[in-house]
């Protein structure tokens, strides 16, 4: 039986950087019927994950409460949303409630399939293995680098699409960057396992990127997946996808990324891309306006756009989302247009970085000028320390950039 039902005028379904910064950008063009979905205490900038793995950054530093960060005026229910029914026009949240809408967004991230590796879950449970794309591991990844002293650490990063592609990279120059300066490095074999031919998809970053693993002294394994992990033994076993081969490599560290995927409730609903199993929801890739419910949009990752899922994506999309939506409660045609544009800071030391921007024709798309993004450079690591935060935190989710 239902509990009560509600009416907005637009839902936002999902309380991360997406839907906060869709939020916030209604309200200041005076859409005062805005309700956001979403259960959080807690708002993470999850992009400092890595440093906190690191130990280049506090978890403390990443965090603020859910209620500071929602914008004035806005209706907040605080429930997981459960199930979408886009021919009613609503949203059924955990306890029965439903919420009907006129407009509704979608953006409600992006979940991590700990078990679609064998062996992982109990890994991560062990002494010897951690991930910095879980809240509570990431001050782990950074114990486990710190008292290793000598063995085999891996690194490994799952084929399909996931939230800042890069960070399985990132954590490992890292790593390698505080063994060399504590002089372990020699003592430590670095294993980095990529499920792509190259280090990275446009090649003036992953010629640089190239440099940086070899000066590390880190073993690459291109097109290349962890495919289960014995806990016990601490044995990783590594699948080449171009050779058809596979070993076993034994570890005294395991940084692992997971498969990752859209929520189950919005595989499981009609919303998803049909045949799909990753779950994205179906969306134009330059409107993102859902390509068969004209009522609904998606941003963020879990959008079936074809771009990098990283936070850069989002600050670009959600005026496209907010213009669209604004153009079709005045019945008139859609004006915004998203090119595709993401970008991912590379941290390549703990002091420098390197800025990879691109679009959808996966060019190289710097929006620095005069300052080449293409190589490791120690103002590119301020901007990724303290720039970036604070954009996040005093523009993006405010509706300013």
């Amino acid at each position: 039986m239902v509990a009560n039902t509600a009416h907005h005028e637009i839902v936002v379904l999902g309380g991360g950087s997406a839907g906060i910064s869709v939020a916030s950008r209604l309200r200041k063009q005076g859409i005062n019927d805005v309700c956001v979905i979403d259960p959080a205490v807690t708002h993470y900038y999850q992009p400092l994950w890595t440093l906190v793995g690191g130990g280049c950054a506090s978890m403390d530093e990443s965090g603020r409460p859910q209620a500071l960060v929602m914008p004035k005026g806005v209706t907040w229910i605080r429930r997981a949303a459960g199930q979408i029914d886009p021919e009613q026009k609503q949203v059924t949240v955990d306890d029965g409630t439903t919420i009907g809408y006129d407009r509704l967004v979608v953006c409600p991230g992006i979940q991590t399939d700990w078990d679609a590796i064998p062996g992982v879950v109990d890994a991560l449970s062990s002494p010897f293995a951690s991930s910095n794309y879980a809240r509570e591991l990431a001050p782990k990844t950074w114990e486990l680098i710190r008292n290793l002293r000598s063995g085999t650490a891996v690194f490994t990063m799952p084929a399909g699409p996931m939230k800042c592609a890069g960070a399985p990279q990132k954590i490992a120059y890292l790593a390698a960057d505080y063994w060399r300066k504590q002089g372990r490095l020699n003592d430590i074999r670095i294993v980095l396992v990529l499920p792509t031919p190259a280090m990275f998809g446009i090649k003036a970053f992953s010629d640089e990127l190239e440099r940086v693993a070899q000066d590390y002294g880190i073993e690459v394994r291109l097109s290349s997946e962890l495919a289960e992990v014995d806990s016990v033994g601490r044995k990783a076993l590594i699948v080449d996808n171009a050779t058809k081969s596979s070993d076993s490599i034994n570890y005294d560290l395991l940084h692992v990324v997971a498969p990752q995927s859209a929520p189950d409730f919005i595989k499981e609903s009609p919303l998803a891309v049909p045949d799909n199993p990753a779950g994205w929801v179906d969306v134009d890739k330059h409107t993102l306006q859902h390509n068969r419910f004209p009522d609904i949009y998606a941003l963020g990752d879990v959008g079936s756009t074809p771009n990098s899922k990283t936070g850069a994506a989002v600050r670009k999309q959600a005026p496209v989302v907010v213009a669209n939506l604004l153009a079709t409660l005045k019945g008139k045609p859609l004006t915004g247009q998203y090119n595709g544009y993401g970008s991912c800071p590379l941290t390549t030391s703990r002091q420098t970085m390197l800025l990879a921007e691109f679009d959808y024709s996966v060019q190289h798309t710097p929006s620095i000028p005069f300052i080449d993004t293409t190589k490791s450079r120690r103002d590119m690591w301020y901007l990724k320390r303290y720039g970036l935060p604070f954009l996040y935190w005093n523009l993006m989710l405010k509706g300013r950039s």
